[in-house]
């Protein structure tokens, strides 16, 4: 991998310049999905930091690096499903003040290249359940919308039509994740969609799903005691406290054994 780590000592120019480059090898490192503990050596090296003010090589890239300021972060490790490296991330941000977490959680992507999606969209996009879940489960908004106007809800149901035979079974866990964090209310592009191909769309969810969906009914009773249930788990005690839940096995979202 094209990537050397040299720690520079001199002014500050020539600090920035390394950490770009550092940063970008991280990319790569990820891309290439190497393993998760030659990751975290990188990621804990010094070259990995800012010698002036100690900003984080996780920052912000530059205008000059993204035409948009966008942090890619947590979107490139469920881009490339790197669970245990977006576990690590969301538990890294879980420091941060409120208002800081919500906006590493939600910032969108850049809207030229990757439409104004959030990492919650590229999940659904990608069909990632188990970074799905996480992201839900540390907090991101369900309920935000793409440059297109899609929230992660109707980008899983586009993913559904268009290839309903491809995947099906991650792709039905995925919504049923969501339907544990989206309000009943939510109003979603696809809604009409669904209701004028209720026979197409009942045959693809299943009937219990499509009436949730388009508010024909309320949600199971499974699904409003998981509502409750998942509502009482701290972001920074999740997805651990999935395992306390007073349920059977079959019956958890996801089996999600990740190392702290």
């Amino acid at each position: 991998m094209p990537w050397s780590v040299r720690w520079v000592g001199g002014c500050g120019a020539q600090s920035q310049k390394q950490c770009k480059k550092s940063s970008f090898a991280f990319y790569q490192a990820v891309r290439d999905l190497l393993p998760v503990w030659f990751l975290e050596d990188m990621r804990t090296m010094e070259v990995f930091h800012w010698e002036d003010g100690g900003k984080s090589a996780l920052a912000v890239p530059s205008q000059s690096f993204s035409c948009c300021q966008s942090a890619p972060h947590l979107a490139m490790a469920v881009r490339y499903n790197r669970v245990r490296v977006l576990f690590r991330i969301l538990k890294a941000i879980q420091t941060l003040p409120p208002a800081d977490r919500a906006a590493h959680l939600d910032r969108q992507g850049c809207s030229r290249v990757e439409g104004g999606k959030t990492a919650l969209h590229m999940a659904c996009e990608l069909v990632r359940p188990e970074c799905l879940l996480l992201l839900l489960g540390h907090g991101a908004a369900p309920c935000l919308r793409d440059s297109a106007g899609n929230t992660p809800l109707d980008t899983l149901l586009q993913q559904i039509s268009h290839m309903p035979a491809a995947n099906m079974r991650a792709k039905l866990l995925c919504l049923d994740c969501l339907f544990f964090f989206v309000p009943q209310d939510l109003e979603f592009a696809m809604k009409q969609q669904l209701l004028d191909n209720r026979r197409q769309w009942q045959d693809l969810l299943g009937e219990s799903r499509f009436q949730c969906l388009v508010g024909l009914a309320p949600p199971s009773l499974f699904v409003g005691a998981m509502r409750v249930l998942i509502r009482t788990i701290a972001p920074e005690h999740f997805p651990e406290a999935l395992d306390n839940l007073p349920l059977p096995h079959f019956l958890k979202p996801l089996d999600l054994k990740l190392e702290s």
